[in-house]
């Protein structure tokens, strides 16, 4: 598969949010679940973010920073559920788009302990912001599962454009994680 096949497969793979154009009629709350990663450039750049930096990692690493960032994200939906609100969570989900850019942008591979904290961190604030935005009627377990599987698939688009990518596009994956740190600042700014 040729380098152009591999990139619109992947823009195509990242953009199921536009089905959703007629939210509201799923009262299990999966659509709106799956809807809120997709739709918030917030959370959609720091999901993003996060498979590219898995990406950019050797061993462990690759895997385990996903799986804590979809496991605290939901710890952080449940205690939103239960209506719990943590301080300053926009200015923490602002400074994750900021922060995993960053880490993007300078593929750094910091201490593992260190690598599961922060994301453990930035999760924990997209998932108290999704439990807290719980639709009316939208079932708690429904809209979970769609939150989880749209942060997984964005976890696994960043991860596969890194993988699939050829080694010489390395600065291109780098110059992204550079304009969503960028976004970063913006998000933190407003």
């Amino acid at each position: 598969m040729n380098l152009r096949k591999t990139l619109y497969a992947l823009a195509l793979f990242c953009t199921p949010g536009l089905a959703f154009a007629h939210a509201g009629h799923d009262h299990s709350g999966v659509l709106a679940g799956l809807a809120h990663p997709l739709l918030g450039l917030d959370h959609l750049l720091a999901m993003l973010a996060v498979g590219l930096w898995a990406a950019q990692q050797s061993g462990a690493a690759r895997w385990a920073l996903p799986a804590t960032f979809v496991a605290s994200m939901l710890f952080g939906g449940l205690l939103g559920f239960a209506g719990v609100a943590i301080p300053l969570m926009e200015t923490g989900i602002a400074g994750s788009v900021l922060a995993f850019g960053l880490l993007v942008a300078v593929a750094v591979r910091l201490p593992m302990a260190l690598s599961i904290a922060l994301t453990a961190l930035f999760a924990l604030t997209h998932g108290v912001a999704h439990g807290l935005e719980l639709p009316a009627l939208a079932s708690p377990f429904g809209y979970a599962a769609g939150f989880v599987v749209a942060t997984a698939a964005l976890h696994g688009c960043g991860y596969a454009l890194v993988r699939l990518l050829p080694q010489a596009a390395a600065p291109l994956v780098r110059l992204t994680g550079a304009v969503s740190a960028l976004a970063g600042v913006w998000l933190l700014a407003s």
